[in-house]
Formats: C-alpha cells, structure tokens, sequence
C-alpha cells in the first residue's frame, strides 16, 4: 500500500526545483529561439508580398508600354503604307505619262512609215499593174 508522509514534501521540492532549472536553462532559450524563427519567418513572408507586389506593378508598366509600343508600331506602319501608296500613285502616274508619250511618238512614227509604205505602194502597184497589163495585152502599156 502507499503511504502518504514527508518523502511526498521533498519529491514536491525537487520538483519545483527541477522546473526552474528546466526554465532557466531550457525552456526559455527554446523560446526565445522559436520567437526568433517566427518573426524571421514572418519578416520572409511580407518580403515575398512586398517582392510580388513590386513584380506586379513592374508588369502592369512592362505590358503598358508594349502595348503603347504596338499601337505606334500600326501608326507608324499606316503612315509608311500611306506614304508608300502616295507615292505608288505618283510613280504608276509618271509611268503612265510616259508610256502615253511613248505611245504617241510611236503611233506617229507608225502613222509615217504606213503612210510612206502606202505611196511605195501605190507607185509599185502602178508599175505592176502596168506591167501586168502589158504581159495581158502584149504590148506596153503606160
């Protein structure tokens, strides 16, 4: 059977004892540590916001400015196919001027040497005929 006497009072005793020693040399550094882990811990964690937010706000600019560079790229490119459209009309324009000058200078050209051959015709087509009639007839024929 257990009995109950002084023995329960010292066992009391070093246990209080065993506590504050356990406190000072154990439990309280441990603590300390886990306080230290904790607001280190916690300090990584709002850096990693503050990080991602910072990265946010970088890409939101980032994609502003590529989309501000997209719509002055089309600009830029509607100016240069306007430009390269005027000046397309411009060309075919001259280029049709002078085909049109070509044209004319040739239809003159044509115009003179139908109307030479014509007469070397007619001046041949006499002498053949005459020829020709006098073959027929037998004598010549003017």
């Amino acid at each position: 059977m257990i009995s109950i006497d002084w023995t329960i009072l010292v066992q009391f005793v070093n246990f209080v004892v065993l506590m504050l020693i356990l406190n000072v040399l154990l439990y309280r550094p441990l603590r300390r540590v886990m306080a230290e882990r904790r607001e280190g811990v916690a300090a990584k964690h709002q850096k990693a916001r503050d990080l991602e937010v910072s990265i946010n706000e970088k890409m939101e600019r980032y994609e502003k400015k590529l989309h501000e560079a997209k719509v002055d790229a089309g600009q830029a490119a509607a100016a240069i196919r306007k430009e390269a459209g005027k000046r397309e009309a411009s060309i075919l324009g001259s280029a049709r001027e002078e085909a049109n000058r070509h044209l004319d200078l040739i239809k003159v050209q044509v115009g003179k040497q139908a109307e030479a051959a014509r007469s070397g015709l007619k001046k041949e087509t006499q002498g053949l005929a005459a020829a020709i009639a006098g073959k027929v007839l037998g004598r010549k024929v003017k």
